[in-house]
């Protein structure tokens, strides 16, 4: 069988490091929010260019932390309306919803799944204060475009770049490209952990501040408490365990987009709709993900002869029982999405004889 992701293959080549790290974490005998936390928060701002890392329990955490954060700076106000991707991962609303905003879903660009810069801005009324921009699968959504547009009606952009470790455009990294960004560094992510975690990276000092207080119980000192915070802390050894990995992201992605090259390349299946690529960092390929019409057959199919694979998502936000308000509106273009996308396998560990193979059984489908 060809796992769709294989993460103890993926992780057994860090085992060394990781005992390591281990022993120096219970040989400190600091647990939380130590010297490891401080080093990846550096290491992570380097990487993606800001001047703030914060680190946090996880990729949900990350983003309801930076609206509270903008809600108690009074930048937002409860009940502010954001724009958000129909087709995003429910965790994107869920944020929105947790810090007591009001989610405006707008349909994506059916070829490339993220947000379609004119719906957003047909969708922009007196009521819209910010967009949330999902790099959905591990592409980048038009930040240029969605900049122009959040400057022009003085709106925040905030990214969800929790499947985009990496992606750039010719000027910045993803979590670089906008007022504030929430990342998830759960153990499929491109740069995971051994658990949960999670970041907010921004150059935005304010916001830098308030957040650090918020995931410490809203604590700017020990025992004095400025804010109505909760406790969702990087921990120590996940902290360390990423700081082994964070070097090994960029050599990891290039492995993940030539395995998306020779997929692009070499299916040739009229029944198979592929991702839309122009090659660029842009895109990073958390996930390799193809659309059919036929979507159960072909996963049956590929599960008869030992190919694994997941769907993201079965199930639209719009329609789950969670967001039963929003149950009886209609997205045809997401509702297309989520009932045709199959995500095959895609890893930095996969061989050549296992690309060929999942290529030669698509084709044969």
């Amino acid at each position: 069988m060809i796992q769709f992701l294989d993460l103890q293959g993926i992780n057994a080549r860090f085992e060394a490091p990781f005992q390591l790290k281990l022993k120096s974490v219970l040989d400190k005998g600091w647990f939380i929010l130590g010297d490891e936390v401080k080093t990846f928060e550096t290491n992570f701002a380097h990487y993606c260019g800001t001047k703030y890392c914060i680190g946090v329990g996880n990729g949900l955490d990350a983003l309801v932390l930076i609206f509270k954060g903008y809600v108690e700076l009074g930048k937002l106000q409860k009940g502010d309306e954001v724009l958000v991707p129909a087709n995003t991962y429910i965790a994107s609303i869920l944020a929105l919803l947790q810090a007591e905003l009001v989610p405006v879903l707008v349909e994506p660009q059916l070829d490339t799944y993220v947000l379609d810069i004119e719906k957003v801005r047909q969708s922009i009324t007196d009521k819209t204060k910010a967009i949330l921009a999902v790099h959905l699968y591990g592409q980048l959504a038009d930040m240029e475009s969605l900049s122009l547009l959040a400057k022009h009606h003085n709106l925040i952009l905030v990214e969800d770049a929790a499947q985009a470790h990496g992606a750039a455009t010719s000027l910045a990294k993803a979590g670089n490209l906008s007022d504030a960004a929430g990342f998830s560094f759960y153990p499929g992510k491109n740069l995971g952990a051994l658990g949960d975690a999670g970041a907010i990276t921004t150059n935005d000092s304010e916001l830098a501040t308030v957040v650090a207080s918020l995931r410490n119980y809203g604590s700017t000192q020990k025992y004095h408490n400025t804010y109505q915070g909760v406790n969702s802390r990087l921990d120590e050894l996940q902290a360390a365990f990423l700081n082994v990995k964070l070097p090994h992201l960029d050599s990891d992605n290039d492995l993940r987009t030539a395995v998306a090259k020779r997929y692009i390349a070499e299916i040739k299946n009229d029944k198979i709709v592929l991702p839309i690529w122009d090659f660029s960092a842009q895109h990073v390929f958390h996930l390799f993900v193809i659309r059919t019409a036929n979507r159960q057959q072909l996963q049956n199919y590929l599960k008869q002869k030992d190919i694994e694979t997941l769907i993201h998502y079965p199930i639209p936000p719009h329609k789950q029982p969670a967001l039963a308000a929003m149950n009886s509106t209609v997205f045809p273009i997401t509702e297309k999405i989520h009932d045709e996308v199959l995500s095959l396998p895609i890893s930095p560990i996969m061989t050549t004889n296992q690309i060929d193979y999942v290529i030669q059984i698509i084709n044969q489908y």
